[in-house]
């Protein structure tokens, strides 16, 4: 069994990258193989078509982040709510499952809503009551609810509420249907993974206190409160968040992202490298792109806490792998050609189905679907996967686990994580920047 210990590293702050670089396809890409543990290159993103061959095939999540993160007050006490929504519950519209960080919430509680400038929406949520359930997203899918295991559903992590939403947005009031996406399109922000957001609170508080003078730090730290300045630097640090969130509105978006599947609560970001002028090189070049299915849920940003990773108890997310793409594949691989999934929601979708279940689907009888919970971690007999493109991870994380994977022997002999160690200490040497908006890692056959 996998030990977590054995995924810990400890990354320099400045090596968070706090936002995406552009060209997207400029992130740097370390190249590895599976077969060669002797190589290792250094490249950019925007090489990628030099190391792919005619005839491989490139398999994309097409899932659509929403703007998942609310934020508001409650209206009885004034008290700061942050929360990020889950699903809708069955096919109400207004019927949320939603994560909320409050202070001593109840049923009955009602939130008014604000937006990323801190102006109040006309939309309110009403608690209706706490519902243990599982982190996942699926907003757009006719099951919202993923099937549950028994133990380990019910964890402090995975605790939610269901909540009714209250009001229309201004500007849709005539609307006859008001849909969930349409109104988290008014209501919500850009759901950005915690460790980016703090980064960049640390970064702004460094920037405010460096640009005080030893006047003003006497003054704000012994003297009287300015309320007119006070105010002032409350509405500027609003003004700076909502520019701040439209951009990252359109960032943490993969360019193939399908607007028919709105569903993710955080963003595929392996995908989040490539821009349509890298697409039409790779296509070119003779390399297919297809696409699957994965909502992304919070679970994937959750460290695993118990001793080894195999004692984890995996979030659900669902996923589908069309006919196309299955044929797509099947297609690949009779001519010699490799399936590179980009991203670990690829992998791990493409690995969730048998070849059989794959076979069925590319021969149009039948649906490869489902709400899945699969944990890949080394001695993972990769059935459907040859190549990955992927980003630096968490420590701790399941990620990490399948990254190993990928990189083992097969026998389960810690192969895998030992070379995956080795990588991320090269990586932080160089000063590759790391996490969601950081720079990529390409694992060839």
């Amino acid at each position: 069994m996998l030990r977590v210990r054995d995924l810990e590293y400890d990354l320099p702050e400045a090596l968070i990258a706090r936002e995406p670089l552009e060209p997207r396809d400029a992130a740097r890409l370390m190249v590895l193989s599976r077969s060669d543990p002797a190589r290792v290159e250094h490249l950019l993103v925007r090489d990628l078509p030099g190391l792919l061959r005619a005839g491989d095939a490139l398999v994309v999540n097409d899932s659509r982040v929403v703007p998942a993160r609310l934020s508001g007050a409650r209206s009885d006490t004034g008290g700061r709510v942050d929360g990020l929504f889950l699903s809708r519950v069955g096919d109400d519209e207004r019927v949320w499952r939603v994560m909320l960080k409050a202070k001593r919430p109840k049923a009955g509680s009602r939130v008014d809503l604000t937006d990323a400038a801190g102006i109040d929406t006309g939309v309110s949520i009403e608690l209706l009551e706490r519902a243990p359930v599982d982190v996942q997203a699926g907003a757009a899918q006719p099951q919202t609810t993923p099937p549950t295991t028994g133990e380990g559903d019910d964890g402090p992590d995975s605790a939610a509420w269901i909540v009714r939403v209250i009001g229309t947005p201004t500007g849709l009031e005539n609307a006859a249907h008001v849909g969930a996406i349409a109104l988290l399109e008014r209501v919500g922000s850009t759901p950005l993974p915690p460790y980016i957001r703090q980064a960049r609170k640390r970064d702004a508080k460094a920037a405010h206190e460096a640009g005080l003078s030893d006047e003003d730090r006497a003054q704000d730290k012994f003297g009287p409160v300015n309320l007119e300045a006070q105010l002032q630097a409350e509405h500027d640090a609003l003004l700076a968040q909502a520019k701040a969130d439209a951009h990252d509105q359109l960032v943490y978006q993969t360019v193939y992202a399908d607007a028919r599947k709105p569903g993710s609560v955080a963003a595929p970001t392996a995908g989040l490298h490539f821009t349509p002028e890298l697409l039409s090189r790779l296509t070119g070049a003779g390399v297919g792109r297809h696409a699957v299915t994965l909502h992304v849920g919070t679970g994937t940003f959750k460290p695993v806490e118990t001793e080894h990773v195999e004692q984890h108890a995996m979030h659900a997310e669902w996923c589908a792998v069309p006919t196309e793409t299955a044929q797509a594949m099947a297609a690949a691989r009779a001519g010699g050609g490799r399936v590179l999934a980009v991203g670990t929601t690829s992998a791990r979708t493409l690995e969730g189905f048998s070849p059989a279940q794959l076979a069925q689907a590319a021969a149009g009888t039948g649906a490869c679907e489902h709400w899945t919970r699969l944990l890949i971690t080394p001695g993972w007999r990769w059935q459907n996967v040859d190549a990955m493109m992927t980003n630096f991870h968490l420590p701790r994380s399941t990620l990490m686990a399948m990254i190993a994977a990928l990189l083992d022997d097969g026998l389960g002999q810690g192969v895998g994580v030992t070379r995956l160690q080795a990588a991320y200490a090269q990586a932080m040497e160089r000063k590759y920047r790391f996490y969601s908006y950081g720079d990529a890692m390409l694992i060839l056959p």
